[in-house]
């Protein structure tokens, strides 16, 4: 996507603003125009990224991407994954829980395994996304398959599960 095309539009607008306040105000614009077209880049970018990050929430597991190629931003669309074909009708299952990101964001520290933590990265890295990224649709993916139900533990086992210190 090209954003020379908006910002030079935006370039125009200031100008025929400034025309109708003379000549300081013409001078002035010409003087910020170099500046002004390094911000307006930049907060289209921000803008497209949070469109991004807002299109991704309601797609989940599918995601959005923004990406810089140059100094222009390119959309990466990764579609859920579609559902089995061929074989029996299953049983409906319960509705699944959705998942919103319109709240507030919680950070988490997870530990992994350092060959865990490996094969996250390089699985991000073939899709093209951050570690961050990867693992919350992962989750999100996982949370709205069918919930896989424990067994209790036997009668007279002696499985203890918990933080010791």
């Amino acid at each position: 996507m090209d954003l020379t095309v908006y910002v030079s539009n935006l370039g125009r607008e200031f100008a025929t603003l400034a025309e109708s306040g003379g000549d300081e105000a013409r001078a002035l614009v010409e003087r910020l125009t170099g500046s002004l077209e390094s911000a307006i880049r930049m907060t289209l970018l921000e803008t497209l990224s949070a469109a991004a990050d807002e299109i991704t929430r309601d797609l989940a597991p599918g995601s959005v991407e923004l990406r810089l190629r140059g100094r222009d931003p390119d959309f990466v669309v990764t579609p859920p994954p579609a559902p089995p074909a061929a074989g029996p009708t299953p049983a409906p299952a319960a509705p699944a829980e959705t998942f919103s990101e319109d709240g507030p964001v919680a950070r988490i520290n997870v530990r992994l395994p350092e060959q865990l933590k490996a094969a996250v990265e390089e699985a991000a890295a073939k899709e093209g996304r951050s570690v961050n990224a990867w693992l919350v649709r992962a989750a999100a993916a996982s949370l709205q398959q069918q919930p896989v139900r424990e067994q209790p533990p036997a009668s007279g086992s002696r499985s203890f599960t918990g933080w010791v210190r």
